[in-house]
Order: structure tokens, then sequence, then C-alpha cells
């Protein structure tokens, strides 16, 4: 068992071999992209320091993405009070060491197996491993954050704090095209998204998919970033991502990933960019430079709609928040996280804090789950809750 501060110490094909990288997220191309390219650096506050484990030939047989953080940014499950409440009492909350993708919200697997390795067993020593790791490098606390049922299954959760987050996600069980998924919803709703979509028709706006299997335009990806770095800069912040990032991801992983672009008069105008598994599509990344009528409700969502009914994928996680999806037929679902804190005097109120936080959750996304386009509970096409 080992702790490395790069994936550079791993093949790809190496990596790639362990069960879990199935998605794009935890494949070696993404995680040591956002490494080479320079997104996950001790300057950004992410150091990487994944724990592996391997066998006596030297086989790599366990893997657990992690990070030394400086701040909590990127996250999408905020600490911020928490850290405040530690430099209340004189404390560092930083560095902390964080279990998760960077930059993205979608649950999935967090401890990566080798076929033939024991997953309790291995789960219990990782967690062994990290714990020591803790106590030695003067970290306040871990964080696991949107693990699958399996990773939570497999690592040793007793003395963690759980928290809950609810996301929108939309659900396919297996409609013929978008027409079918309209006739789930009841008149009104099902009016509004057919008006919404002729108004981008109407604006003269057209759509171009490039599959990164087909190659995407250099000139595409660039006005891509170009979108993507607005959509932060309007909001006074720094982008996570730079156009290394993406270039090394279409020449890298391009079979799992699709960019959309909006056309306008022969021009580039909007961008999305989509991730996908077999089963899954996530929608990662948008902007804009210009204001259009409808436009990101057509690019980020009903464009996903048509690609995963096309490639007939069960299930769009089109991000984090966004009540304005539950009447595009996007279901609240709960996810949680999990949470280590040594500290004996501040650990009660951090509890305390998580078990009302969860409260509020659960009622917001039952409130939420009322508010459901469909006609009615049978012709819903998935789940309310994962949980």
């Amino acid at each position: 068992m080992a702790f490395i501060d790069s994936l550079a110490a791993i093949e790809p094909s190496e990596w790639n071999r362990l069960q879990g990288t199935h998605s794009p997220f935890l494949r070696h191309e993404f995680l040591y992209g956002l490494e080479t390219t320079g997104c996950t650096t001790t300057a950004t506050g992410w150091t990487p320091h994944h724990w592996i484990e391997r066998d006596d030939q030297g086989q790599l047989m366990a893997a657990l993405p992690c990070y030394r953080k400086h701040h909590s940014f990127g996250e999408y499950v905020f600490d911020w009070a928490w850290a405040e409440a530690w430099a209340h009492y004189g404390r560092d909350y930083y560095p902390k060491l964080l279990s998760a993708v960077p930059f993205t919200p979608c649950e999935g697997p967090r401890l990566l197996l080798h076929h033939d390795a024991d997953g309790a067993s291995t789960g219990f020593r990782s967690t062994q491993a990290v714990l020591a790791e803790l106590e030695g490098g003067s970290y306040s606390s871990w964080h696991l954050l949107f693990p699958d049922a399996e990773s939570q299954h497999h690592l040793d959760r007793d003395q963690w704090l759980r928290r809950l987050s609810c996301e929108f996600h939309w659900h396919n069980p297996g409609f013929a095209d978008f027409e079918a998924f309209l006739a789930t919803l009841k008149s009104r709703k099902r009016k509004q998204i057919r008006r919404e979509r002729r108004l981008v028709a109407d604006q003269g706006i057209e759509f171009r998919h490039y599959s990164g299997r087909n190659g995407i335009p250099e000139n595409a990806l660039e006005a891509f970033h170009v979108f993507y770095q607005a959509t932060y800069l309007k909001r006074g912040q720094r982008p996570y991502l730079n156009r290394d990032f993406f270039q090394y991801l279409a020449d890298r992983m391009p079979e799992q990933l699709t960019l959309v672009m909006a056309v306008h008069q022969g021009h580039y105008v909007a961008a999305a960019l989509f991730l996908h598994d077999e089963q899954r599509l996530y929608g990662r990344y948008w902007g804009c430079l210009e204001e259009y009528d409808q436009l990101h409700f057509e690019a980020c969502y009903y464009q996903g709609i048509d690609l995963c009914i096309e490639r007939a994928l069960s299930r769009f996680d089109a991000g984090a928040q966004g009540e304005h999806k539950l009447k595009r037929g996007f279901q609240p679902e709960l996810f949680e996280s999990f949470h280590w804190v040594g500290d004996k005097q501040l650990r009660p109120a951090v509890a305390d804090f998580c078990r009302r936080e969860a409260q509020a959750i659960r009622a917001y996304t039952e409130k939420a789950a009322q508010e459901l386009p469909f006609v009615s509970s049978s012709t819903s096409p998935g789940p309310g809750s994962s949980n």
C-alpha cells in the first residue's frame, strides 16, 4: 500500500483495468488529464495524493483517488461554515483530504478494484491507511463525496458523518423519441416544452453534434472553451478547467465525449459538452456569449434528452442544482457524502449540523417531487429518489 502524488506513475491501461473506470470521470485519461494540464496541482489547491495497493507481483489491485485540499472550491458539497468554525476556535481546517472527482458532483465509484480483489478487506485496508495518513499529515478531516452504493458498501464508514444533497436526474425507460417522453407529461407542461423548442428554432438556431469518435473540429473546441470561460467570468469566478484539458479529453477519450454546438447565421453562439458511459449521460459544461431566448434549456437539457434516447442511455445527470429542471421532467433524488472529523470537540457540532441539514434536504426533496410534471406516478419514467 502506498500514496502517490501523480498518476504519471501508473500506466493508463493498468489503471483502466480496475473496476469502476467505466465511468468517464474515473478513467486515467480524465484524472491525469486534470493533473498534467495544470487543473489539479498544489498551485490550484488540488494536490493529487492517491491511495493504491499492489499485490506481491506488483499488479495494481486497488485505488482510491484522493486530493489534499487547501480550500473548498470545486467540490459541490460545501463546508465553508466548518472552516469558519475551525478558525473561530483557533484551529486550521486546511489542508483536508478529499476522495472525489474534482469539479464533478456526479455519483460514481470511488474505491476502484481489480476483479480479483476482495472488496470488503480492501475497503477496510484503504480506510485504515487513510486514517493513518490523517494522523501523520496534519489534516483536519477526510471527505468522501458522491460514492456509489458499491463503494459505500466496501469502505468502513462507521465513524463517518453523513450529508445529503439533492440533484435532478432524467430517466429513460426506453422512449422511442422525444415525443414519447412528452406524452408522459401534463398537457400544459408538454405545450410549454414544445414552445421553448420552437422559440429556439424560430431564432434561426440549429445544432451540430460532434462526437469525439468522429473528431471534434479545432474551431468548435476553441469556441466552446471561450463560452465555458464566459460562464464563470460572468459570476466573477476563475474557470476551473483550461483549453489544454478539453483538448486532452478530445484526444484520449473521444468515445465518451460529445460536443453540442449551437449555430446562428453560420457562427457558433453557444455550446454544451457531454460525457457518457454505457448507461448514463453527464451534462457537464456549458457557455454562451449572447443571450438567446430558451437557448440554455435547449442546449443543456433537450439536446441531452435527445442524446439519451438516441443512444438508449437510461439516465441523464445534467449537473448540480436547478429547480428549473423539475418542470422539464428531471426528478429530485438524494445522494450521500461522508465525512470523517477527528476533532472530538468540534465533531458533535458538525454532527448536529449534518443531522439538521439532512432533515431540511429531505423535506425539500419531497416538496420538489410534488412539482413534477408527469400525468401520474404510473407514467413517471423513473424513481423520485435513489435512497
